[in-house]
């Protein structure tokens, strides 16, 4: 049997003349910044809202301008990228918007570390000047991400880029908060706020991350006031035992139930607190008495409400001790720890310390322990926006993919606290309030009237009208309040600021509003998607998307969450650059086994390479190489000029393939129309890789070659089978490359230029999607191939297993009792006679089989198909039994040692699963090696 030849090496041998449209190697890097560049210059993405098609619409999830690309970023962008190209393949008017969002905390942070190398501070410069700065440093390095996601080929419309601080944001932020205040959904007012001394400022609930930590369990006693004795508490923040106002035990426990009511001597302070009894105390934890300071622990805080104890904060806003703290003051929260705990023990109130490994909360931007402090702050009222959401939510709007993840969107929303919205920072949307500090001697302070306004006039004419007559002598002057809005609050109105809103007659918003579909990740449901779902609801009365799929995480080589703090991140430049863009995209996508699931991303530290990612280059290759075949093959001729095939003249090899393209063309338009993208880039790697490239191709070479001694009725019909044979191959190539466009953009639009010829103006990613031909499909036909194919490898190692040379010719016999089966087989006598250097081949029922028995026959089995190889007197048959009689020597002896293996309770019990799992997989195997060697050598008689 000769050996095959691939497509890879029919391609490298083309003549020059066949490879003009494509070079002989595809340069990823080249190709892929041609197309970024060109889809760009055309305004390829740029639609126009007044033209046809039904609208789609994407706003990305906006990337922290501070920020570069990471592999969360790259999977993103490439389910999002996958969804809007099949959408404008399929004749939509999509448009898919992108932007950055201006990232308060992050950007503040780096400006204030440059300023303290120089020996300044924020304050020394002024705002004004402070602010002129962060727009300096947002020009110059906040296009970093940009220009990293344009890499990716993202179809998104660059004109139409936006940012959270531009003017238009800004002005829907204004109008979003003075219709809140006006709906009397936003107030000022003391509250226990999450604080970050790191940044200086209040952060919400979703930008604390719960880390174990570990610590210490501080037990104290504190004495009752009247007559001796004492109750004893446990703490793990000793420091704040200067602000306690009460200790606390539940109603129900008998050991205190006398005590209630009576007081305590605070150590350290002296000042009487009282004993409380409230439900919140768990009587099984610790001695069952909880110390309470309202002002320092939110549990603490509801405690103190519901027994109306004081407020005192012992902690200034830089995490150090204030005068409260007595003293202590000055101490750095942590200093004071110790202090306290050494003066606890001197006084002799402190009864033990334990280890003790707890949560604890940091600040998701400051990186350091958040401190529960009192703090007068803007807020939202939540629960009415929520309950807008809740009930568009009983109609599944929006609809979660995968739709368990409503459940947990829906539990948030019930479970709900008022939105902290003001940050004490000075980059990002400064808060629309005035305070007439006239009223107050010049200074803000927490009574400090004022007016929300959307500019200084209108401030300054609602202020005038309040407080410039009567008996208020003075003339009014304003402040507008120095704090930011939380950034998550621009982001809030991302899917409709970004289209035009507040103009309710923007074209954009009046074309493309709701949107689509949002794709993010699990992580962000709390932080974003329910902000927006919220916002939306109050400001246009929908909800902002109509679907929401929510994707899982890139996990590392060993299945760990990537993050800076582990060091285990995945630079997706780095692949980028050595596979490119496209392999990256494909191999992060065809690794999604169902919507909302985690995937692997295999990856070599030490070379910087990915196995996943280098096949997907490798499948690339392959579809250059086969593209480049066609190319040499259709002799100068498209798709188009080709024109289609006269159902008459298809063989059974092109009715097959065209079956499979009609079915892949069906099943990949559902799979990418509902979110299943893994399934659909699996469904195109098989077709292409395996039935196109390796069977199809293979199956037609002979056809596409007439041999130039056939003359007259001969050659006419070898020519008209040839056109058909490059009309099929021309047209499962064309329709291929348009299904996988969305997965590989920059691969597909230069593959297709050449097999089309199309123009430099005309793009594949703007093609119509292929006619589903449903003449075309035939299950039993597709049925009956897959067995003809296996047939064919089944041949394949028979004649390995005997040892024929490439060269020697031998009979082939097919039994089966499926007529259809043998139909195909019987059609396909020629190819199979080509494919497997048969000498003959013949398709039996098993009657006629059984009537004329095959001697010295190695056979093979597939499904209902026996395969027979009759050898006597092709090759030295006493050289074949021992080598089978070798093989099974060999099997056994590895049966054996896996086996033994296994019988071992030390390696069964004790190996990692995965390991015992592969050990049982290879007995299995040797097993059924051992076996198929036996029945080979008893057909040798």
């Amino acid at each position: 049997m000769p050996s095959r030849t691939t497509v890879t090496e029919a391609a490298a041998a083309a003549p020059a003349t066949a490879a003009e449209a494509l070079p002989k190697t595809y340069d990823p890097v080249g190709t892929e910044a041609r197309w970024q560049q060109a889809w760009e210059t055309s305004g390829a993405f740029h639609p126009d809202p007044s033209a046809p098609g039904e609208p789609f619409s994407v706003v990305i999830p906006p990337p922290n301008v501070t920020g570069s690309l990471h592999m969360g970023h790259a999977f993103n962008t490439a389910l999002i990228d996958t969804i809007v190209r099949f959408q404008r393949l399929r004749g939509k008017n999509v448009l898919c918007l992108p932007g950055t969002d201006h990232a308060s905390i992050a950007v503040q942070t780096i400006l204030e570390k440059q300023l303290k190398a120089d020996g300044k501070r924020k304050e020394d410069l002024g705002r004004e000047a402070f602010l002129e700065k962060a727009w300096e440093w947002k020009a110059q390095s906040g296009g970093t991400i940009v220009g990293q996601l344009r890499r990716l080929g993202y179809s998104v419309d660059w004109q139409r880029e936006r940012f959270t601080l531009d003017a238009g944001c800004s002005e829907a932020v204004i109008e979003a908060f003075n219709r809140l205040h006006e709906q009397g959904l936003i107030y000022r007012g003391e509250y226990l706020v999450n604080w970050c001394p790191a940044s200086g400022s209040a952060v919400s609930d979703l930008e604390v991350e719960m880390k174990e930590v570990d610590g210490h369990l501080w037990h104290f006693r504190y004495p009752l006031t009247a007559g001796g004795g004492f109750l004893e508490v446990a703490t793990t923040r000793p420091e704040t035992l200067l602000g306690d106002t009460a200790v606390a035990v539940n109603p129900k426990d008998p050991r205190y139930a006398a005590l209630v009511g009576q007081t305590l001597t605070l150590p350290l302070v002296g000042r009487e607190i009282p004993i409380v009894a409230d439900d919140h105390v768990d009587a099984e934890f610790g001695t069952g008495c909880v110390k309470v300071t309202p002002a320092h622990d939110p549990n603490d805080f509801a405690i103190g409400q519901r027994h109306a104890l004081p407020l005192i904060t012992v902690m200034a806003k830089d995490g150090s001790m204030n005068e409260a703290a007595g003293r202590f003051q000055g101490l750095d929260r942590f200093e004071a720890r110790k202090a306290v705990v050494a003066a606890m023990e001197e006084e002799g109130f402190l009864v033990k310390v334990e280890d003790y490994r707890h949560s604890v909360p940091f600040s998701d931007r400051g990186k350091v322990p958040v401190e529960p402090l009192l703090s007068t702050q803007w807020f939202v009222k939540t629960e009415p926006l929520a309950a807008r959401c809740r009930e568009a939510l009983e109609n599944a709007d929006p609809r979660f993919v995968p739709e368990r993840w409503s459940k947990v969107y829906r539990d948030w929303l019930t479970d709900i606290r008022d939105w902290c919205i003001s940050r004490q920072l000075w980059w990002g949307h400064r808060i629309p309030a005035w305070f007439v500090v006239s009223e107050t001697g010049g200074a803000i302070t927490d009574t400090t009237p004022y007016v929300v306004a959307r500019n200084a006039a209108e401030a300054r004419q609602k202020a005038e009208a309040q407080f410039s007559g009567g008996t208020h002598a003075h003339p009014v002057v304003l402040e507008q309040d120095p704090d930011a809005l939380d950034t998550w609050f621009s982001s809030g109105l991302w899917p409709f600021s970004t289209l035009g809103w507040p103009n309710a007659e923007a074209a954009d918003l009046q074309r493309w509003y709701p949107t689509s579909v949002l794709v993010t990740g699990f992580d962000i449901i709390f932080f974003w998607v329910a902000r927006m779902t919220m916002m939306a609801g109050a400001f246009t009365g929908q909800m902002p998307f109509q679907d929401v799929y929510i994707h899982g995480l890139v996990r590392d080589e060993n299945n760990r969450k990537m993050s800076k703090s582990a060091g285990n991140g995945i630079d997706p430049l780095l692949l980028i650059d050595r596979y490119g863009a496209d392999a990256l995209r494909f191999a992060l996508v065809r690794e999604v086994a169902g919507a909302g699931q985690d995937i692997r991303l295999d990856y070599d530290r030490k070379s910087d390479t990915s196995a996943t990612v280098e096949a997907s280059r490798n499948f690339a290759n392959k579809l250059w190489n086969v593209t480049r075949f066609a190319l040499m093959n259709l002799d100068g001729e498209t798709p188009a000029s080709l024109g289609e095939p006269d159902p008459a003249a298809l063989q059974l090899a092109d009715r097959w393939i065209l079956s499979r393209l009609a079915r892949v063309n069906r099943e990949t338009a559902e799979r990418y129309g509902n979110y299943g993208l893994g399934e659909a880039a699996k469904g195109l790697y098989e077709f292409a890789w395996n039935e196109v490239c390796d069977w199809y191709v293979e199956l037609i070479k002979r056809r596409l070659q007439v041999p130039v001694e056939l003359e007259g009725a001969a050659r006419e019909a070898a020519l008209a089978d040839q056109r058909t044979a490059r009309q099929v191959l021309a047209k499962a190539l064309n329709e291929l490359l348009v299904m996988l466009q969305p997965l590989m953009p920059h691969l597909t639009e230069e593959l297709w230029h050449g097999l089309t010829g199309a123009s430099e103006e005309t793009f594949l990613a703007l093609q119509p999607w292929p006619q589903l031909d449903e003449a075309a499909l035939n299950d039993e036909l597709e049925s009956s191939f897959a067995d003809l194919i296996e047939a064919i490898r089944v041949v394949r190692n028979l004649r390995a297993v005997a040892g024929l040379k490439p060269s020697q010719s031998v009979p082939v016999r097919f039994v089966t009792g499926r007529s259809a089966l043998a139909g195909v087989l019987s059609a396909a006598t020629a190819d199979i006679t080509a494919l497997t250097r048969a000498e003959r081949v013949e398709v039996l029922d098993p009657a006629a089989a059984e009537a004329n028995p095959a001697t010295k026959a190695l056979a093979g089995v597939s499904g209902e198909l026996q395969v027979l190889l009759p050898i006597e007197g092709l090759v030295d048959l006493e050289a074949l039994r021992a080598r089978l009689e070798k093989d099974i020597a060999k099997a056994d002896k590895e049966i054996k040692g896996l086996a033994g293996r296994l019988a071992n309770p030390n390696f069964a019990d004790k190996a990692p699963p995965e390991v015992v799992a592969e050990c049982k997989a290879n007995l299995a195997e040797a097993e059924a090696q051992a076996e198929l060697a036996r029945k080979r050598l008893a057909d040798l008689g």
